[in-house]
């Protein structure tokens, strides 16, 4: 009985040994997705600051691109 609950509580032990890394792992690529958005959101605020308020992006129809062998 003694060495069944001391493999249990080893495989415990192991698993959340693993559960502790992979929530360290998940929260590095969180951060780094965070770092990521942030930057994007000043990218189009760059962006946005950039074109005149009262001119807005013109309509481009996709088709309007389309080769001339189509």
């Amino acid at each position: 009985m003694h060495e069944d609950t001391e493999r249990r509580l080893t495989n415990l032990e192991i698993k959340a040994s693993d559960a502790e890394d992979t929530l360290e792992r998940l929260n590095d690529v969180i951060v780094r997705q965070q770092v990521q958005i942030d930057l994007l959101l000043r990218e189009v605020a760059l962006m946005r600051a950039q074109t005149p308020a009262d001119e807005t992006p013109a309509f481009r129809s996709l088709r309007d691109e389309l080769p001339p062998h189509y």
